[in-house]
Formats: structure tokens, sequence, C-alpha cells
């Protein structure tokens, strides 16, 4: 028996009598699958509660909505409480709160961004541009034609695709092959690569012909069904996975810190910032310095070095943002965090709020640090 290498897919395929054996394949160690956070595992920001997301919120970790109009959806990890696709234990879930009558501009739309340097090997906008497959399992009340896209960073390049639900409240697996753009402007940078996205509702301003390329901004395919026009529909995904190749192959099932730290480079939490204790905080110092009524406070480190230099958020002992506790004095004492860098920030420096100058109360924090795309 030999081994080769099959450079489209990126797996090891043993031969038999010089014949390649279909079923019997291994994944090479690399970044098969794109998405980050595909199995739906990780849930920094809202640890598993149900959140109405506002335009551009994050929810899962790397998942974003991109939407028109507010309050018309809920999201939650393990939303309904079902059982998930054999090989998961989560999924992102969607429920829809009203019966919302689409207008021609309307757009809902839960989606990645993947970072440039992730696809860069693609060589999309160029005449070598290689050929990718999408595939996930999905689940909803409703049936139908359901629609997509993937776009470049300029949203001036677009691929609208179609998928078919045929059982409602039922899991089923999809995949959809997209030839690899040769026009238009990829970012190979710490920018967005690619925008992959799941139309939730699409109003005809934004939906287009699925199954080719575009020059203009699409969000879904033409006629492809409404989440958010049925009250209480759902629609629930997990096991999304962005590869190379025309075939879709088994998911890329990464270490679990592995695929905590790939998600920690765009988001990091000290912990439950909604209530923070001393086990959850990592900054917690002495006064450094105290001038005209400002102190400031030893600085912090994040899990991993950052895609960028972050926006950092401190909380106190009650989870007020933009605070820090003065232990045995006070909570609520206003604070921001300067010298940020993608590795940390250097200190924490106090706004207004009581404080006792002295070295002899600590001052204690918990934080987050974003740099998403």
């Amino acid at each position: 028996m030999a081994i080769v290498l099959d450079g489209t897919n990126g797996i090891t395929t043993p031969m038999y009598n010089g014949s390649i054996t279909a079923n019997a394949v291994t994944p090479v160690t690399g970044f098969k699958n794109r998405i980050i956070n595909g199995q739906m595992t990780f849930d920094q920001r809202n640890a598993g509660a149900s959140v109405t997301p506002a335009n551009d919120a994050y929810t899962l970790d790397r998942w974003q909505v991109n939407i028109s109009d507010n309050s018309k959806f809920t999201i939650q990890q393990d939303a309904g409480a079902v059982t998930p696709p054999v090989g998961f234990t989560d999924y992102l879930g969607v429920t829809s709160s009203s019966a919302f009558s689409l207008a021609a501009g309307s757009y809902f739309v839960l989606d990645q961004k993947i970072e440039g340097f992730n696809v860069a090997d693609l060589g999309w906008g160029t005449a070598n541009a290689k050929t990718v497959t999408l595939s996930f399992w999905v689940r909803s009340s409703l049936t139908g034609t359901f629609g997509g896209v993937l776009r470049n960073s300029a949203e001036n390049r677009s691929y609208p695709y179609t998928y078919t639900i045929s059982s409602a409240n039922t899991w089923e697996q999809k995949s959809v092959t997209i030839a690899g753009d040769t026009s238009g402007t990829w970012l190979t940078t710490n920018g967005v690569g690619i925008y992959v996205g799941f139309g939730l509702g699409v109003g005809t301003t934004y939906s287009g012909t699925a199954g080719a390329w575009a020059g203009s901004t699409f969000a879904s395919a033409t006629g492809a069904t409404s989440v958010v026009s049925t009250n209480g529909a759902t629609f629930y995904i997990t096991g999304v996975q962005l590869e190379v190749g025309s075939t879709a192959t088994s998911f890329d099932y990464r270490p679990y810190g592995t695929e905590l730290a790939l998600c920690q480079r765009y988001y990091y939490t000290t912990g439950n910032n909604s209530n923070p204790t001393s086990n959850d905080t990592v900054v917690s110092g002495q006064v450094i310095a105290v001038s005209a009524g400002f102190a400031t406070m030893a600085g912090g480190s994040y899990a991993v070095s950052m895609r960028a230099i972050p926006t950092v958020t401190t909380y106190d002992g009650n989870g007020l943002s933009g605070t820090v506790t003065q232990v045995g004095v006070a909570d609520g004492i206003t604070a921001t965090a300067s010298n940020i860098g993608a590795r940390g920030f250097g200190q924490i420096t106090k706004g207004s709020g009581s404080f006792n100058t002295s070295y002899g109360y600590p001052v204690r924090c918990g934080y987050t640090a974003s740099a998403e795309l």
C-alpha cells in the first residue's frame, strides 16, 4: 500500500493496487477548515445566555449578525435544547421574534468574517483561484430553499448560494461548492479575507442569482426562505466548514485548546464579567503612581497575541463596564486601560470615584479585549 497526497483537498489517501480507495482518508495536519468555532463550542461573551443582537454584534465566538432592523430574532447557544448531530455537542440557534415583512432593502444575515491571512493561499482575484466547498449541519422549523453568500471585504464581489431543507425540525447536512473568484480584490492581510454569510431573510435589493459571481453587494439568493418572517421560526446550525476542493470532507476537529486560542485572537475575556470575582480577574495590583488625582495601576496581558490592537474594557466587582474595584474601598471607580498593544496593556488609569491613594488597598478588575474584524 502506498500513500499519496491529494493536493486539491489536502488529504492523504491510501492506494491499493494503484487505485484510490475513497472511504479511507486521513486528514493532513493543518488548517483545513478556514471557519473558526464552526462547531459552536465557544460563547465567551454570553456564556450560553439568549441575546437579541443589534447590527454588527458578535454572538457566539466569531459569529456576527448583519441586520437592517433590530429586535427581530434572538440567538442562543443550544437554543431549544435539541440533540445536536452526531459528533457535535453544541449549535447556534436563531429564533424569530415576530412575523416581519421584508422590505426591498431588508437584510438579516448570520456571518463569519475570515481573516485574510487564513485564506491567502486560495488565490482569489487571480487566474489561479481555488475552488472551495462550504458544508454544515442545519435544522429549521421551516422547509424550502434557503440562501447565503460569500463576499469580499469591499462588498463589490458576491456569490449567492442556495441549499434546500427538506424536513422540518430535522438535522440535515448540506454542502455547496464554489469556484474561486478570478476577479476583484481579496485581502490577504489581517483584514477581512472572505465574508461567509447565512441568510435569515433578505429583501430583493440585496438578493442575487445563485451560483455565480457578481460585481454587486448581495447578502443571499433570490427567492430564499425568510426565517424572520415567521413568528417563532427556528434556524439551528453547526459543523460549519469551508475548505479547499470540490468535495466536502469530514469535519476538522481541532483540539479544544487550539480552537479556543483561535477565538481569543479576536476576543478575550478574563471571565464572567457580568459578575466578576477574584478568581475571574487577571488585573490585581497596587497603586503605582498618583498624580493630580489620577492613579495608575498595573496592566494585564491576553491569552494570545491578538489580530490587532484591541479595544479593552474593564469591569468592577459588580460587572459594571469601564470601572474597577479598590478592595476595601469601593466598586464603580471609573478607569481606562492605556498603553494597549496586541499582547497586553501597560496600565489602568483611574478617572472619577472614591479612591484611596495609599498603597494598602489593592485594585482589582476583570476585562475584555476585542480585535474583531
